[in-house]
């Protein structure tokens, strides 16, 4: 069998020929990794001794699935005679999770540092990822036109966004008085925010207002629902959010109410 180190080298160059995120990147070279130190030889049989552990061992549905692609290219980078024919696993189908207007305005406004407020604001009213709000540049916003270009989202794709009116304000007074050199938003050492402190953020403003835990990725849903709710066309929403599959974007009519609103509950 070849070193570990070899065949961690051919992924990397496929991934690298890919043109995979630098996040997807790092996860897939970890599975492989992590696989590799259990596995006598690069064989189907060592594969599904390794996904099944992993579902023993309770894992989510997206982990497993994340193992099941990043094993399916270690094997293809390195042997090209062995097909991966494991079954792929099947997620289970679970709604987004979804918060209302009203919550979504209180939590906002409990927020007290300004730089986060903004930071909560334009992830929800744009519908960013955790990422592309860590990624966002003072260039990519154009008041004026009401707009925020999402440089290299997802997938490598650019997009644009909505900016909202109601952040005008403090928006031009915080470029005003911090007037950030690359990122929009910097930490106070000068780098980029981390994923983990806009978790934080969101996650104990809502548990202060909402007596739950949200994450961002909650508010980037609840984007998606209201302007659903709202009577926006699904394939505008899709534009917006940076779907490349309208089936992906179509989720958030399990969750708006727009076909509920007119029906009378049998108890009222």
């Amino acid at each position: 069998m070849e070193c570990v180190s070899s065949l961690l080298v051919n992924l990397e160059k496929e991934l690298k020929l890919r043109n995979y995120s630098d996040k997807t990147k790092k996860s897939y070279v970890w599975i492989s990794n992590d696989f590799l130190k259990s596995s006598d030889n690069l064989s189907i049989e060592d594969a599904k001794e390794y996904l099944l552990k992993s579902i023993d061992n309770k894992m989510s549905s997206s982990s497993i699935k994340l193992r099941y692609s990043a094993l399916k290219i270690l094997f293809s980078s390195n042997n090209k005679k062995i097909e991966f024919n494991l079954p792929p696993y099947k997620t289970e189908s679970k709604l987004p999770e979804v918060i209302n207007k009203s919550e979504v305005r209180n939590i906002i406004q409990s927020i007290k540092n300004p730089k986060h407020k903004l930071m909560i604001q334009i992830l929800y009213s744009a519908g960013l990822r955790c990422s592309e709000l860590i990624n966002l540049r003072s260039k990519d916003i154009d008041i004026e036109r009401n707009v925020v270009m999402i440089r290299e989202g997802k997938g490598k794709k650019d997009r644009i966004s909505l900016l909202s009116n109601s952040i005008k304000k403090d928006l031009l007074k915080y470029l005003l008085e911090h007037s950030p050199k690359k990122c929009l938003f910097e930490s106070n050492r000068g780098g980029k925010y981390s994923a983990k402190s806009i978790q934080k953020i969101v996650k104990n403003a809502s548990i202060k207002v909402i007596g739950r835990k949200i994450t961002p990725h909650t508010l980037r849903h609840s984007f998606a629902t209201h302007l659903l709710e709202q009577g926006i066309d699904l394939r505008k929403i899709q534009k917006l959010l940076g779907h490349k599959n309208l089936r992906t974007t179509q989720i958030y009519t399990h969750v708006a109410n727009v076909d509920l609103i007119n029906i009378k509950n049998p108890l009222d």
